[in-house]
């Protein structure tokens, strides 16, 4: 007698790109922050990640002017001495990349204590997901920035390096080299999707993906964690709506204004045209 299949039961989940849920995973577990980082960042094969520890509070660079419900922090240090600083921003600013490039210009800075020579720096990497488009001129969804020469691409200064991801234009694909780095973005944009939902069996097959999982369950968190969870959930959409309206608010107001002004240029101009013809018939 043969049975039927069973269905598996729908699990809720939180979204992990949320404050409370991505330090739950990659502020907790430096194991899942290494698997992580090593898939994300364009680390050489031989210069991978073999152990991190995390920065205290008082030991990693402050980034100031932003809003904690948009944006979460996580600072920490391998073998090598190399620091690393990623930062999920639930929504894109203007000022966004400076506040970046500040931050990790401190961790790179901050380093040296009396006494010490330049030589012991250490290279500082940042890493930021953002769940909206800043380029939606261009395609690719992975940025990578260091300092280049112009002139000699291949030469490049050491010691700072950047990449910007913009979630939304994440696609999955079929690259056996990339399998990790696309499980890991599956898990950010898919997982919390949906009120209760199955995942798809290529995220719980992978080891370091499945404890993810499990670490963002909903039942995994108290009561007074998901009503934390939630408020800044809630508060990371009404600053997502109010940009929206602000932006869609300045786009009227600059069509009203670049009518009016083209109305004034278009009198100007026809008054010239016409003292141009009156003093023609003068001559």
């Amino acid at each position: 007698m043969t049975h039927p299949p069973q269905q598996r039961t729908p699990k809720r989940y939180l979204d992990p790109k949320v404050d409370l849920a991505f330090k739950r995973v990659f502020g907790e577990h430096a194991n899942l922050l290494k698997s992580f980082l090593n898939a994300l960042l364009p680390l050489p094969a031989d210069g991978l990640i073999d152990s991190l520890e995390y920065l205290t509070p008082e030991q990693a660079p402050q980034i100031p002017g932003l809003s904690k419900f948009s944006i979460v922090d996580v600072k920490c240090t391998d073998q090598q001495g190399r620091i690393f600083i990623v930062e999920m921003q639930m929504m894109w600013s203007a000022s966004f990349e400076q506040r970046m490039v500040f931050g990790a210009s401190q961790a790179y800075v901050k380093q040296l204590k009396a006494g010490q020579r330049y030589s012991e720096l250490r290279p500082v990497y940042a890493l930021a997901i953002i769940n909206s488009i800043f380029l939606p001129q261009q395609r690719d969804f992975y940025h990578h920035y260091k300092i280049v020469n112009i002139e000699q691409p291949q030469q490049t200064l050491k010691g700072l390096e950047f990449v910007f991801i913009e979630l939304p234009k994440f696609t999955p694909e079929d690259r056996a080299e990339k399998r990790l780095q696309t499980l890991w973005l599956r898990f950010l944009r898919e997982v919390g999707a949906e009120p209760a939902q199955i995942i798809d069996s290529a995220l719980t097959d992978e080891h370091d993906i499945a404890e993810a999982l499990h670490l963002v369950e909903q039942s995994a968190f108290s009561e007074a964690e998901l009503d934390g969870y939630h408020i800044a959930l809630d508060r990371a959409r009404i600053e997502i709506s109010v940009l929206a309206d602000a932006k869609a608010e300045g786009k009227a107001e600059g069509k009203a204004e670049g009518k009016a002004e083209g109305k004034a240029e278009g009198m100007v101009e026809g008054e010239r045209a016409k003292a141009r013809t009156i003093a023609a018939a003068l001559l």
